[in-house]
């Protein structure tokens, strides 16, 4: 894997949740449907091949209507602790675009999340670097981890309201 030279984006959350819980969270097409993406979208289409080269591919809808697609190509996965992949914007048919705002993002993003118990609690980071990526491409992701923070921080708290149902 060709990683670039540069800072990585990280967030972390501790959720209040059994790692096991949240590890289906983030591997199950039906429990990803429920959470995952920016704050007020929903999940059109979901599709989840778990294990290595394998892809989740999913189709979201802004509240206005907007309609966007990504996907994750998962490189290692070790239950219940860790899972790394390539996460790209996505067209209907699985193939890689670029970001429909921003056309020097980097065309892939090479994410790693690690779930951690701690004393009944799970400590979730993910971290995010530019992968196979230009270096004005490495800094425009670079400028815009402000806007992955509100991002990130907006579908994790949409996780924290899953869990809290799907723990009952």
């Amino acid at each position: 894997m060709s990683q670039t030279n540069q800072k990585e984006f990280s967030i972390s959350r501790v959720l209040d949740a059994p790692r096991e819980l949240v590890w289906k969270a983030w591997t199950e097409p039906a429990r990803l449907a429920e959470w995952w993406g920016p704050k007020g979208f929903v999940i059109m289409q979901c599709t989840v091949d778990f294990r290595p080269g394998g892809i989740f591919h999913y189709g979201m809808r802004s509240p206005e209507g907007f309609e966007m697609w990504g996907k994750f190509i998962y490189q290692e996965i070790v239950p219940p602790e860790k899972m790394t992949y390539l996460l790209s914007f996505s067209d209907k048919d699985q193939g890689s675009t670029r970001h429909p705002g921003a056309l020097d993002w980097p065309l892939e993003i090479l994410n790693t999340v690690t779930l951690k118990e701690e004393n009944g609690k799970t400590k979730l980071t993910l971290q995010a670097v530019p992968y196979n990526a230009t270096e004005e491409e490495c800094r425009i992701f670079e400028e815009g981890h402000p806007s992955m923070e509100e991002g990130f921080g907006g579908t994790f708290e949409q996780l924290v309201e899953y869990l809290k149902k799907a723990g009952k």
